[in-house]
């Protein structure tokens, strides 16, 4: 092939086909457009870039266990946990829990003991200094300012809510309020309960507590912190409003441990040869600490004495939640999976025959049970995809609101919890967003919706001493913080 200053005929074509490519993309102006979309993704980027980060170096391994070897009947399991209309509920049965990639070790359980801190964390070796200082800091200014009566009493003030309505328009999701804070599905989330810092704790289904100082993250923590205590999903957790530097954490595997910051150690306060589902504190008494235990017990532990407070038999099956009226430790609920959410009286409570103020009976399991903020309402949620309000003296008036509640077993079931005052519950959906239930109408009025969504929310809290602060988790680690511009 004959050649023309030094280049072939081949070189020649090649060069005018570069030339002719490069006119008709500047024709199409697509470079341009080419930067656009790059700049759109490094903004999706920087809003997803926020998550827990593992340290590069393999640390040993902490002692805890791995499963434990129960027969159902121990675990608080029902032989065949699709006749309990039970097969949705988080880990309910045998094949879930196998499937479990932490759950699969068939080794012996060590010697319960507690754990440092630094052992249970999976971030690098003195990075969770920083969170260890801000919640003790933080602690002890509530105690110096106000005292712990007057704080505890003032979270839960009323007359502080008098007037306010939940304006659906007015929520919205920002960038930088999205993280991801553990691997896998979120079992529970709960805010630190003060004002001093906006702090978020979850725990996911493989016994993993991660913690978020939502307006500290700075650095390359992200102001988010991994920690793995448990050796089995998460069933609980619960914050002392009076001494927000001790937290509570349930499992599934029978475990209740102290996250004492003060002490810098996962204290093991509580094991049990039965499943624990569900744990709550009162608001006014943080001396007891209530589980549901088994298949249908209730156990009241004494956090100063160590020991059971009362033991009983309330229902057919686990129960899933515990919540307390804000005016009376005494006047408890509780939603189980037997198909009915009960209201007790404490001081009348028979531990041979517990008798209910009243209950709220569904077709199939109850996944939760809440008192609204004023104890005026009980909402529960069910698999039978009703929201139930129940009111009255003994709340023996009851209404059911129609929502979908059918998650699958591989999203936590969806439960319904109260805003701020009594207007509305806050629920998810299975298209990403957030269902507002008026209580008034007795229906969803209004659904809260973001690009930034990308899994389905299914558990929630409301920041107690935050109106208008919401935070939702999902089945992917995610935590969502919608706030009220």
């Amino acid at each position: 092939m004959g050649s023309d200053g030094g280049m072939t005929a081949y070189e020649r074509r090649r060069l005018e086909n570069i030339k002719r490519n490069e006119e008709m993309l500047a024709a199409l102006n697509v470079h341009s457009r080419l930067k656009d979309l790059s700049g759109v993704g490094a903004d999706r980027k920087r809003a997803q870039s926020k998550s827990y980060k593992r340290s590069p170096v393999k640390k040993p391994k902490v002692e805890t266990p791995v499963v434990l070897r129960r027969s159902l009947r121990t675990r608080g399991v029902p032989p065949d946990a699709s006749t309990a209309g039970g097969l949705h509920d988080d880990f309910n049965d045998e094949k879930q829990i196998k499937k479990i990639p932490q759950l699969k070790s068939e080794k012996s359980f060590p010697e319960p003991k507690p754990i440092a801190m630094k052992d249970a964390y999976m971030g690098n070796d003195a990075s969770d200094q920083k969170l260890i200082e801000t919640i003790n800091q933080c602690a002890n200014e509530v105690k110096k300012s106000e005292g712990e009566s007057s704080y505890c009493d003032s979270i839960h003030n009323l007359e502080k809510r008098k007037g306010f309505e939940v304006s659906v328009e007015s929520f919205e999701l920002k960038p930088e309020n999205v993280a991801r804070l553990v691997p896998g599905r979120i079992m529970s989330v709960r805010f630190f309960p003060t004002i001093n810092m906006q702090m978020v704790v979850a725990g996911n289904k493989y016994g993993n507590i991660g913690l978020w100082n939502v307006n500290g993250g700075e650095g390359d923590s992200d102001g988010i912190y991994l920690y793995h205590p448990h050796p089995a999903p998460i069933s609980g957790i619960a914050i002392d409003r009076c001494s927000i530097n001790k937290m509570y954490t349930s499992c599934y595997d029978g475990f209740i441990r102290l996250m004492d910051v003060e002490r810098e150690i996962f204290d093991l306060i509580y094991s049990s040869e039965s499943t624990i589902y569900s744990m709550s504190l009162g608001l006014h008494n943080t001396k007891a600490l209530y589980l549901g235990e088994g298949k249908g017990g209730i156990k009241a532990l004494d956090l100063r004495a160590g020991k059971p407070l009362l033991t009983c038999d309330a229902h057919g099956d686990r129960i899933n939640t515990i919540d307390f009226t804000s005016k009376n430790d005494n006047i408890m609920a509780t939603g189980s999976t037997d198909g009915t959410a009960s209201i007790w009286d404490l001081r009348c409570l028979n531990a041979n025959k517990p008798t209910p103020l009243g209950t709220v009976a569904h077709k199939r399991a109850v996944h939760s049970a809440y008192f609204s903020p004023s104890g005026k309402f009980l909402a529960t949620t069910s698999l039978d995809d009703n929201v139930g309000l129940a009111s009255g003296a003994n709340y023996e008036d009851v209404s059911m609101v129609h929502h979908n509640n059918q998650t699958g077993r591989w999203i936590s079931t969806f439960r319904g919890i109260w805003g701020w005052d009594d207007s509305a519950i806050f629920i998810g959906n299975m298209k990403r967003g957030v269902d507002v239930i008026s209580v008034a109408g007795r229906k969803t009025v209004a659904t809260l919706e973001s690009d930034l969504v990308s899994a389905i929310p299914s558990r929630f809290d409301a920041h107690p001493c935050s109106i208008g602060t919401l935070a939702g988790a999902t089945a992917g680690g995610q935590v969502y913080i919608w706030t009220q511009s």
